[in-house]
């Protein structure tokens, strides 16, 4: 018996040394994350990582060797439960627990997870029991198989990324062009104020008036009738006092002196 209770001892000072370590391990690590990380590298980050995997599988070590009594068969009894502050408490714990009393002592002497916790981890088990080896095994390579082609289509998107990158992008719009265009519709830059004829009067400046028009014409006549008979003469000159006396009007005789123009000074 006092053999047994020299093991149990020697084994529980091996475990707060190596869970003591692993509490050290982690602090610093967090504190790094927390403090230094503007400039905490991938490799350090790394390093970290590698000591605290290697602090677990030591702790893993310990715990299954021979020499390490079952520690799940020790019973602890709570011998005295006071609501006062205990110093000693305090000191042991680091400040966690300043009391032991009836409201902490099931969080921290409890040996099972909570009732609901461990009713679903025993249908997880019945589940897993249920389903046979050959089963099992096609539903690994199936989700083998998904995780496979998941890293391959992610593998080249990324290698896609990357090219295009490279690539510069070409340019397919000019954007001087795209600036007036939206100048345009948005405020009528560019736009001249022209108008049709027949929406002002004939007076307003920037629209060709009538008599602009009947010059034209007359002109037009001239031109035309340069090989004609004489006779067609005094017609023109005719057309060409109406316009000069009423300037800006069409006079009614403007549709035959046309029709006359149009005529072939060579036709018999």
């Amino acid at each position: 018996m006092q053999r047994e209770e020299k093991q149990l001892e020697a084994s529980l000072d091996a475990l707060l040394s190596q869970v003591a370590d692993l509490k050290n391990s982690l602090g610093s690590f967090i504190y790094k994350l927390e403090n230094e990380y503007d400039r905490l590298t991938w490799p350090s980050v790394l390093d970290s990582f590698a000591l605290l995997s290697g602090q677990l599988n030591t702790l893993n070590k310990v715990l299954k060797h021979e020499k390490t009594p079952l520690f799940r068969n020790q019973v602890i009894i709570p011998l005295v439960l006071s609501p006062d502050r205990d110093e000693d408490l305090m000191r042991q714990t680091e400040g966690r627990v300043p009391v032991f009393s009836h409201e902490v002592v099931p969080d921290h002497l409890r040996t099972k997870p909570d009732p609901e916790v461990e009713e679903q981890e025993k249908q997880l088990t019945t589940d897993a029991a249920r389903i046979g080896a050959d089963a099992a095994q096609k539903q690994i390579q199936s989700l083998n198989k998904m995780c496979s082609n998941l890293l391959e289509k992610i593998n080249k998107e990324e290698r896609e990324s990357e090219s295009g990158g490279l690539r510069p992008n070409k340019q397919t719009f000019n954007p001087a062009d795209t600036n007036a265009l939206v100048a345009a519709v948005a405020f009528g830059k560019g736009l001249s104020n022209w108008r049709p004829s027949g929406s002002s009067g004939p007076g307003q400046p920037g629209q060709p008036g009538a008599g602009t028009i009947l010059a034209g014409s007359s002109g037009l006549q001239q031109v035309q009738m340069a090989g004609a008979p004489s006779q067609q003469q005094p017609m023109l000159s005719g057309v060409q006092m109406a316009q000069a006396g009423q300037p800006g009007k069409m006079p009614s005789g403007i549709k035959t002196n046309i029709k006359s123009a149009s005529m072939h000074p060579y036709q018999r």
